[in-house]
């Protein structure tokens, strides 16, 4: 940090507390924002991938969150349309009035009982109500019913026993640390009054502010604010407590996903996710994404002094899930390339049931020192936008300002002057296809959106070379990303810049060969680079269960 005071210190990286970092910035605040890791490294990166409205929130009565979260929902459609598309969901359903009864005393109670199956009459009532919420500024198509023989000709490796499926839109987002990548971005891009730095950890507070560590130098130092937001995520209470405030706002659950390379499984989705309850009543998902099939998710009580990690048990118990909904397709461990675990930023909840436990937010406000403190508590992907809408308007208020810019309707990133036909599509990537091609060109506007003209600008053809391990990058691309994009680790690269661990494509050749270039950018030294690669071998291996091999051909990855 090159100024040791702003107006707000927001403390925490991921997508909420880098969204309010941008809407304060959009507003004229003086504002930092520092992140112990690297950003959207914790909660936000252990998400479903889906933007939407939730519509098992209706049985929770969370009918506030459902209509601002279809709000948003569409709005991102809009806003950032490079990263958030429509996707297309169904339902597996195997009975007709089952949960009538059930769903209710769930709804009044908040107990969830004996598992209930949730029958085709009461999905399409929900369906119907979730529709509602979209009447005004939709953006996707209603849901649609129909029966097994319909289902099964669409789906024909569905579970035969199927009677019925529900299909409606919600939407995905393939990349979400690229567009909390594109937020970080808009808020730098306001002006010098705003600035950020991941690996740089809140450990405590002083008279004259709250004491700050460099992470990686051991370095520490004082930042002085009038407003401190706590947008830690799960980990609002360590942070209150580094601070010197004991809160128990938070009681977070655990939810893992893992990453199937299946081409049959992938065949039998149709490019759509499966959405559906499974028989102990949770719901979870069968996803398509990147060429691979996510699979998700649990919802299991969670020590957030714990690291998070998928287990065989959950493992077995997403295979479990598979086998119910196409029972004639094989899955096994060696095709999982990828599995990845969070605690979700929930509110503590004594012995309420996790599934009921809200996932609205709050804002609590407090004082730490001289500064105002305002404490994040819940939140989700769909609605970062107006989570910082919410916090930035506290912190106006406490500085005594207002809001000048609406940031609705402003487009993120890449979603910039987007073009919105296959035409207008087309045009901007052959206007800057120059030497690089039209393939190349394709590419890197699905990558980055318009934003792509900064990738472009620095690629020299003659200069530029492919890599030996992978076809995804070049690279001057990925000198590109090392150096603009805030890269300190290995992993940084791997998890959070590419999707490369993600996919599964990451081998002991490939990890080498991204180190060198690394390297060469960053200044490493022989033994640091070194470092890295063990470092990086570690985490996959710790917190993904990626064990790494040597590489096959690439046309092979």
């Amino acid at each position: 940090m090159d100024r040791p005071r702003a107006q707000v210190l927001v403390i925490g990286g991921g997508i909420n507390g880098i969204a309010t970092f941008r809407d304060l910035a959009l507003q004229g605040v003086d504002v930092a924002l520092v992140e112990r890791g690297d950003y959207c490294s914790g909660a936000s990166a252990a998400s479903s991938h889906m933007i939407h409205g939730g519509i098992r929130y209706l049985e929770n009565g969370e009918f506030r969150l459902v209509r601002e979260s279809v709000q948003e929902r569409n709005g991102l459609l809009r806003i950032a349309p490079h990263y958030v598309k429509p996707l297309q969901t169904t339902v597996p359903i195997y009975s007709t009035f089952s949960g009538i009864v059930s769903a209710p005393l769930r709804f009044l109670t908040h107990k969830s009982g004996a598992p209930s199956e949730r029958g085709a009459l009461l999905i399409k009532v929900g369906l119907v109500l979730y529709d509602s919420f979209s009447r005004n500024g939709g953006t996707v198509p209603r849901h649609v019913f129909v029966g097994r023989k319909k289902s099964l000709a669409t789906l024909p490796q569905l579970n035969p026993d199927v009677k019925y499926t529900a299909t409606y839109f919600d939407a995905s987002v393939h990349e979400p640390e690229r567009l909390a990548l594109d937020v970080l971005h808009d808020g730098l891009a306001a002006g010098s009054h705003a600035r950020s730095s991941n690996y740089v950890e809140a450990v405590g507070s002083t008279d004259d502010g709250v004491l700050l560590r460099d992470v990686v130098t051991g370095r520490e130092f004082t930042m002085q604010a009038d407003v401190v937001v706590n947008a830690s995520g799960p980990w609002t209470d360590l942070t209150n407590e580094a601070l010197g405030d004991h809160t128990s706002y938070m009681g977070g659950t655990k939810g893992s996903h893992i990453v199937l390379d299946n081409p049959e499984l992938l065949a039998a989705c149709a490019g759509r996710e499966m959405f559906f309850e499974h028989k102990d009543g949770r719901i979870v998902l069968i996803y398509p994404l990147n060429g691979k099939v996510m699979v998700g998710t649990t919802d299991l009580e969670a020590d957030i002094r714990e690291p998070a990690v998928c287990t065989d048990e959950e493992i077995d118990y997403f295979f479990e899930l598979i086998a119910s909904v196409f029972p004639r397709i094989g899955v096994d461990r060696d095709q999982i390339v990828f599995s990845f675990s969070g605690v979700r930023p929930l509110p503590h909840h004594d012995d309420l049931q996790p599934g009921f436990v809200s996932r609205d937010y709050r804002i609590v406000p407090g004082t730490l020192g001289k500064a105002a403190l305002l404490s994040v508590v819940g939140g989700k992907w769909t609605t970062f936008r107006a989570l910082a809408e919410h916090i930035t308007n506290d912190a106006l208020a406490l500085l005594k300002k207002s809001r000048s810019i609406d940031t609705t309707r402003i487009e993120i990133g890449g979603g910039r002057g987007y073009p919105r036909t296959d035409e207008a599509r087309n045009n901007w990537i052959t206007a800057h296809s120059g030497l690089i091609g039209m393939e190349r060109s394709e590419q890197l506007f699905d990558r980055y959106g318009t934003r792509a003209v900064e990738v472009l600008d620095s690629l020299d053809a003659a200069q530029d070379s492919p890599l030996e391990y992978t076809t995804e990058f070049t690279r001057l691309e990925l000198e590109h990303i090392i150096a603009t994009e805030s890269v300190v680790h290995m992993s940084d690269l791997l998890l959070r810049r590419t999707n490369l661990a993600f996919t599964g494509a990451v081998t002991v050749e490939l990890l080498q060969e991204l180190t060198d270039i690394a390297a060469g950018v960053l200044g490493w030294s022989q033994e640091r680079a070194a470092d890295e690669v063990r470092l990086a071998v570690a985490t996959l291996a710790d917190a993904h269960r990626v064990e790494l091999a040597h590489s096959a051909q690439v046309s092979n990855q």
